[in-house]
């Protein structure tokens, strides 16, 4: 019989970043990653990891306030979490995550002072709770690896990939010599941030001249680059739009100005077009549209891709929790909606989590295996530190050859169940 929850702690570390960072037309060059350990009268006990992103999680937020300051917010709803989980009988991580989001969504509403909270700020802040939670799950039902979870909680995530191919971000502020490097290191998926802000915030139209010239740039440099990974042969491309365009009519825009260059067809995924709120069908766009921050539930997993035409979706066990990926993927998996896990810039450990989700998820259409983004490498400045940190610093999974993570090795040694 479960114990119940008795004893909670949080800890935090601020990661310098190696250069400012630039997405949804900010940027920061820090970010908190957070620790905190769950204790059970039972004696089983779980520590959970989590990145701080408040620019990804509510663009509006990082720009209201100092970074340290909307991190400091972030930090202090992942605390009201674990109070609120201190003598509650542990169950199973979906259910607790269930009981405590909305008192934590009221409470960070409050906190930041906007009604209108996106549930990704919420989200991001429980992932070490939730991180926890599943590894005093897996203690409780005696599952001593992620396919033991998996297959009793989430039955769809079933592939079990020999490799995964690594993406890397091309930020706002990639010079074309760092992504020359990429490519000759065999990397045959860009990730590519549009929606840059060289005329201002709101300077809609010149973000879209910017982004043509852009995408431009980067095809000229990718063009005459070859892989066996994809099936037009050539590395591809993975635009994120984080929501910075207004309209059908700019997107598309921007879409012939792709076409125009040559890059169109090299576009397997654009993701997250429009403002979360906005509404807009995304049907009838020559590429495929992606939705991350607009779908945070299996509700939303259903309506964006019934209602509004999304056709993939950006998993985030590491920014959303697992609890909510799982009940995502499996909404996505019956409708035959392909999913890809996405990055946060997270440290080894992190990156672990969620290869274990994209190890055993299916293949993006275009691509020849599975895949999941990285690009803490790129960005940390202590990166080689954090990989002592994850306890395999040399494990062959952490390291990309030729653009893949070998697997050979992963599902036997990695074990990111260990509490």
């Amino acid at each position: 019989m479960a114990g119940v929850i008795e004893k909670v702690s949080l800890q935090f570390d601020r990661e310098p970043l190696i250069k400012p960072f630039g997405f949804k037309g900010g940027y920061l060059d820090e970010l908190w990653q957070s620790f905190c350990e769950i204790h059970v009268s039972d004696g089983k006990s779980g520590k959970g990891m989590g990145v701080q992103s408040v620019l990804w999680a509510d663009a509006d937020t990082f720009a209201e306030h100092s970074q340290a300051g909307a991190n400091a917010m972030m930090l202090a709803v992942t605390e009201k979490a674990l109070g609120l989980l201190k003598g509650k009988k542990f169950t199973d991580p979906i259910a607790l995550m269930h009981t405590i989001f909305p008192e934590c969504h009221a409470y960070a509403s409050m906190l930041t002072g906007n009604r209108r909270l996106p549930a990704t700020f919420v989200l991001n802040a429980l992932v070490p709770v939730d991180f926890a939670l599943w590894q005093i799950a897996a203690a409780e039902g005696e599952m001593k690896d992620f396919s033991a979870l998996t297959e009793r909680f989430c039955p769809a995530m079933d592939q079990r990939h020999e490799k995964l191919g690594a993406i890397p971000l091309i930020s706002y502020n990639t010079q074309a010599d760092e992504t020359e490097a990429l490519l000759r290191e065999g990397i045959f998926l860009l990730k590519i941030k549009i929606g840059a802000n060289p005329g201002g915030r709101n300077d809609l139209e010149e973000m879209c001249r910017w982004d043509i010239e852009r995408i431009a740039q980067i095809h000229k440099i990718a063009a005459c680059h070859e892989t066996p990974y994809t099936d037009c042969g050539h590395p591809v491309y993975y635009l994120d739009a984080n929501g910075r365009y207004d309209s059908r009519e700019r997107l598309e825009r921007f879409l012939d100005g792709a076409a125009a260059c040559g890059a169109l067809e090299r576009i397997v995924l654009l993701e997250e077009p429009f403002p979360v709120d906005s509404g807009i069908c995304v049907e009838g766009f020559p590429v495929r549209i992606a939705g991350d921050e607009s779908i945070h539930s299996a509700e939303d997993a259903v309506r964006c891709t019934e209602e509004l035409g999304y056709g993939a979706v950006a998993l985030k066990p590491i920014a959303k929790t697992l609890s909510v990926s799982m009940e995502i993927y499996e909404q996505a998996a019956k409708r035959g909606i392909p999913c890809f896990c996405a990055d946060l810039t997270v440290p080894p450990v992190m990156l672990e989590w969620n290869m274990q989700v994209a190890a055993r998820i299916g293949i993006i259409p275009g691509l020849k295996t599975g895949v999941v983004e990285s690009n803490g490498a790129q960005n940390y400045r202590n990166w080689k530190e954090l990989l002592h940190r994850s306890g395999h610093p040399d494990a062959g999974w952490l390291h990309p050859q030729n653009g893949v993570f070998d697997l050979t090795d992963f599902y036997g040694q990695c074990d990111v169940l260990r509490g």
